[in-house]
């Protein structure tokens, strides 16, 4: 992935990683009288304070990493692959505290972004060596 869909995917994956540690999760705008949602509930989210869900989860640069066989899910978001043993949100929800998801998820979103921003350097290099 690259050029500007790279780019536009990089600052959401930054922007939610920001959200993330700097406790977007644990100080909720709204819904404070649940559980968050990592992805969902953060200003990242296309959908974010909107109950109608107005916009379709495709439309979202984070859809890229969902597995085809999740991406019809009423929250795709949920099933994406965050470390080597395939741990999910949908299934850390189910078995982790709200800090190992933290950690989890900040994990695999500097992972993102450091792969991100290795492709855009060489294609920099590239494009300036064309």
């Amino acid at each position: 992935m690259g050029g500007e869909a790279g780019d536009g995917l990089l600052e959401v994956l930054k922007q939610e990683l920001s959200f993330l540690k700097n406790g977007g999760y644990r100080h909720p705008d709204h819904a404070q009288w649940r559980a968050q949602y990592v992805f969902e509930d953060s200003p990242t989210c296309l959908n974010y304070g909107d109950s109608e869900r107005s916009w379709p989860c495709s439309y979202c640069p984070v859809f890229a990493f969902v597995p085809q066989e999740a991406q019809q899910k009423a929250r795709p978001c949920r099933y994406i692959a965050l470390n080597e043993k395939g741990e999910t949100l949908d299934s850390l929800y189910r078995s982790a505290s709200p800090e190992e998801i933290e950690a989890t998820v900040a994990a695999w979103l500097e992972r993102q972004i450091a792969g991100l921003e290795q492709e855009h350097t060489k294609e920099a290099s590239r494009e300036a060596g064309a």
